[in-house]
């Protein structure tokens, strides 16, 4: 049973939001965040102007799986108030697909794909 509260926060503080990520004020239905970044660190700057094409790596093509729950969940809870009340909240970084949320949802999606490439100049021996 999915059961609505009122969130009370006094006071926010957000340095960095980036990357497709969100701060949602307030409630909502669903939310779906998708982050997909190649990752490239060269030990020369050298840039190639065909670069960045997804398709070219398993990692952004393969589906997720997702884990079905195969048994029953029961459970009882109380709830002796409406509200959910937090006095402050301090929040450093929120990135590549994220959401700090304050309020009901009723479903939640988060997917994030990086592949890191390190491209480092031959040793001499």
């Amino acid at each position: 049973m999915y059961q609505k509260r009122t969130s009370i926060v006094n006071s926010l503080s957000v340095n960095v939001i980036t990357i497709v990520s969100t701060l949602e004020i307030g409630d909502s239905a669903h939310i779906h965040g998708t982050t997909r970044a190649l990752a490239v660190q060269r030990e020369k700057e050298l840039f190639f102007g065909n670069e960045g094409n997804f398709l070219g790596y398993g990692l952004f093509n393969k589906p997720i799986l997702l884990e079905a729950v195969t048994e029953p969940l029961t459970y009882e809870r109380e709830v002796l108030s409406p509200f959910i009340k937090v006095n402050n909240i301090t929040i450093n970084a929120i990135s590549t697909s994220s959401v700090a949320h304050i309020g009901n949802t009723k479903s939640v999606n988060m997917e994030a794909r990086i592949k890191h490439i390190r491209q480092l100049e031959p040793r001499e021996r």
